[in-house]
């Protein structure tokens, strides 16, 4: 089947896609986008987070049809050309990337939080990222990042 979809404001197409095949593989070895990250392919981790039409997504679990016609952002598309988005930058002062490979998905989260709630607590921003899941447990550097960002606003 074709798919035709919006990511990071370019409308773009793929051939051939599988029935089963999901946004995440669509994405990253389609479109040659990434940033999201594949890692237990069952919604668990959320490194894989992307925006659906505004929504945060695991794009693990999304099949690649159901974005036909309908908007993607990716943490790519967060930024503004060469200008990072303020939640990238605090990720990146605060030292919440570790080792990198969550980064992407809780940096969407984050910024989907930020834009819900511009300054949340400690709570919330608990709650906000409790889908994804970091194998270096820097949570700690993460919420920091996440405060320095809401600060920031």
């Amino acid at each position: 089947m074709r798919v035709d979809v919006t990511v990071n404001g370019e409308r773009r197409v793929a051939d051939d896609v599988w029935e089963g095949e999901s946004l995440l593989f669509l994405l990253r070895e389609r479109l040659g986008l990434p940033g999201s990250k594949n890692a237990c392919e069952q919604g668990e981790c959320g490194s894989c987070t992307v925006y659906l039409d505004g929504v945060p997504v695991c794009s693990c679990l999304v099949a690649a049809g159901q974005a036909h016609d309908r908007e993607v952002r990716t943490v790519e598309g967060l930024a503004d050309g060469e200008r990072l988005d303020p939640v990238q930058e605090a990720f990146i002062e605060a030292g919440a990337v570790q080792c990198g490979f969550c980064t992407p998905g809780l940096v969407v989260a984050a910024h989907d939080l930020l834009a819900r709630v511009p300054h949340p607590g400690d709570p919330e921003i608990r709650e906000a990222l409790a889908g994804n899941l970091c194998r270096c447990t820097g949570y700690e550097k993460i919420l920091d990042a996440v405060r320095l960002a809401a600060s920031k606003r």
